[in-house]
């Protein structure tokens, strides 16, 4: 019985699985994070390119 327990505590079968588990969480945080900060400045960049194509009046300089 001792002898499964120190086996299974010298084990690092799940370590690389905890490690990838981490790591994609990262990656999905820092996406989320830079999506919420380009959303903002995106929108208001079509707002205002929306604004200038109701404004313009084609054979017009």
């Amino acid at each position: 019985m001792f002898k499964k327990l120190e086996t299974f505590s010298k084990s690092e079968d799940g370590a690389v699985t905890v490690d990838w588990v981490v790591l994609t969480a990262a990656v999905v945080g820092l996406a989320v994070v830079a999506i919420y900060a380009i959303q903002g400045p995106t929108d208001d960049v079509g707002d205002g390119v929306g604004t200038w194509l109701d404004a313009y009046q084609p054979g017009s300089s």
